[in-house]
């Protein structure tokens, strides 16, 4: 088939609550895709974060394909090798002591928020259990995870939503203004992703786990988007020296397949037991030997190859005429325009070849790790062009 016609039959028969892009793609290699007519973009999404390797890495792939021909599912009644050695390389990279795994972010932060509850209700008993957001951030589209989202667009058409949420700045005098007695945990992106690639300052990090230690608050860090080497380090707050209680994860982690982790430190461990929480997918063995493949690649020299693949990104950005303002770290970057409308750009980006995002009132850009330094300049030369068109996109 080819674009119109698979365009023409989603729009048929799936449900329409997605804002897509009138692109069909087919097939991709790296960071390169190419859609149902032939086209090629370099790609600057990587699905979100999610395709971390890129499209069709061979190791990958390998990893994969294998695992398929071996094993595709058990259900979580039964131990397998791939759930076990994930859990473990989780465990010596982060230095948190075990894991739970589901198959997204949402789940992960759903997770977390069940056993930051159960944490405090076991040593302190009933009513403390609110727990601290921050405006802006985005925790996922579950209801619960919804709810912990600190921005009013999400929090219409769905009520009654939980109870339990607080929304604070990310501000030290805010912050412990909302953190009353009544709270069990702080939960936090170190870079709001979703709302718009916003680093938090890390002054104001550490201030936040000092009071969560203080009053045995849990410390819940929120790695869905910034983690698995996305800004240069394996996990963002590792760099910024936090000491998170609970760490979620997903996207990146499965290099294109779905899979969440919850990992806690040996404070929370205990504080959900058999029977307080699962999932039937979660931990598949397809999924897990993604996840591996993708940790195996992540090494010390890969994650700083990343670090200087964002600043080489950011420079090149930068001298662009239309472009005020570059935030972010590593591959994760939000892009602030000058006179341009980031839904725009992302459509004319299409025309002339080049795939990006949007989050808030700024472009974001979130590129394949394995993105090479020709591929971004050509990736960013595709860009200029679509922001200095001034016609309408093709």
């Amino acid at each position: 088939m080819n674009a119109s016609q698979i365009i023409e039959q989603d729009n048929q028969y799936i449900l329409g609550t997605y804002g897509r892009n009138q692109l069909a793609l087919t097939s991709g290699q790296g960071a390169r895709a190419k859609d149902a007519d032939g086209k090629d973009y370099i790609d600057f999404t990587s699905g979100i974060g999610v395709n971390s390797l890129g499209f069709a890495h061979p190791a990958w792939v390998s990893a994969v394909t294998k695992q398929a021909g071996l094993l595709a599912h058990t259900s979580n009644l039964f131990y397998t090798t791939p759930a076990a050695e994930l859990a473990q390389r989780l465990c010596e990279k982060t230095g948190l002591s075990k894991v739970f795994f589901s198959n997204s972010g949402a789940e992960a932060n759903e997770c977390a928020i069940k056993a930051a509850r159960k944490y405090s209700f076991q040593k302190y008993g009933k009513g403390r259990n609110r727990i601290v957001s921050f405006v802006g951030s985005f925790h996922g589209r579950t209801m619960a995870t919804l709810t912990a989202t600190g921005q009013d667009r999400f929090h219409q058409y769905f009520d009654p939503f939980p109870t339990g949420f607080v929304y604070a700045k990310a501000e030290k005098e805010d912050f412990l203004q909302k953190a009353q007695r009544d709270v069990c945990a702080v939960l936090l992106e170190t870079i709001q992703g979703e709302g718009g690639v916003v680093p938090l300052d890390p002054e104001f990090l550490q201030a936040v786990e000092a009071f969560c230690k203080e009053n045995d608050v849990l410390l819940i860090i929120d790695e869905v988007q910034t983690g698995i080497g996305r800004t240069g380090a394996f996990f963002s707050y590792q760099a910024l020296g936090l000491s998170p209680d609970i760490v979620t994860s997903a996207k990146g982690l499965g290099g294109g397949l779905p899979i969440g982790a919850t990992l806690f430190a040996e404070k929370c461990v205990d504080s959900l037991g058999k029977g307080d929480h699962g999932s039937t997918y979660g931990g598949n063995p397809i999924a897990v030997a993604g996840a591996l493949a993708v940790l195996h690649e992540l090494t010390e020299e890969f994650l700083q190859d990343v670090s200087k693949k964002g600043e080489y990104l950011k420079e090149k950005l930068l001298s662009l005429p239309q472009v005020a303002e570059v935030s972010g770290r590593g591959l994760m970057l939000g892009v602030t325009l000058v006179g341009k409308a980031p839904q725009e750009v992302v459509a004319k980006g299409i025309a002339y070849g080049v795939l990006c995002l949007t989050a808030g009132n700024k472009l974001r850009l979130l590129p394949p790790l394995t993105i090479t330094m020709e591929e971004l300049a050509e990736g960013v030369d595709r860009l200029s062009k679509a922001l200095a068109d001034e016609g309408q996109p093709s």
